[in-house]
């Protein structure tokens, strides 16, 4: 008996060609500028809710950032409210040193120290209201009193140009005064009368 070839074995059906797709890879943006964004966004926001209000992610909303940014850059939220207080302070001390360096002698000082308190630091509403912020803020945290102290060394110095230790210091507190009298008055002094307490003391 002969013996049969074994049958052939039937074909698989062909594998159907399957592309391997991979999900693109997220591209990190590149935003450099983002911890100051979110530094000036804290600003917006202590000045619109104060400080008891202010969270990560309000001022995340604001800078129009994830949330974990916050986080990223700053290692607590006394730190944001620290950068924030402290960039606020420099700004105005900046105000301070431009209208003190251009004064040329003592009369020009007061005339400068009159603008400065008639015009600058009654000047923006969100400035005055920063300003009443980070008084109360130091109030309650140590830490943030090396920002006003800073603040007004820096007020001092400009001072100084013109005036004595003693009389700039003295001087100083007499602006914060005035400023704070006429922004939380109801009944706020004049320029007129801003003027007379000014030269009162410095002439």
């Amino acid at each position: 008996m002969t013996e049969q070839p074994p049958a052939p074995r039937p074909e698989s059906p062909a594998e159907p060609d399957v592309a391997v797709t991979t999900a693109p890879r997220r591209v990190r943006r590149h935003d450099p500028g983002r911890r100051d964004r979110l530094i000036d966004a804290a600003l917006v926001v202590l000045a619109e809710k104060g400080v008891a209000a202010t969270t990560h992610r309000e001022i995340a909303r604001v800078a129009d950032v994830p949330l974990g940014s916050m986080t990223y850059h700053f290692a607590s939220l006394d730190e944001v409210l620290t950068e924030a207080f402290t960039r606020h302070a420099s700004a105005v001390a900046t105000v301070f040193d431009e209208r003190l360096s251009a004064a040329t002698d003592r009369d020009s000082a007061i005339e400068a120290v009159i603008t400065l308190v008639s015009e600058d630091l009654l000047g923006p509403a969100q400035d005055l209201v920063l300003s009443v912020e980070l008084y109360v803020a130091a109030a309650r945290n140590p830490a943030l009193r090396a920002v006003t102290q800073a603040w007004m060394q820096r007020s001092r110095d400009a001072l100084e140009r013109h005036f004595d230790p003693t009389t700039a210091r003295e001087l100083d507190a007499l602006i914060e005064g005035l400023v704070l009298h006429s922004a939380l008055s109801t009944d706020p002094m004049t320029p007129a009368q801003i003027r007379h307490a000014i030269e009162r003391y410095a002439r």
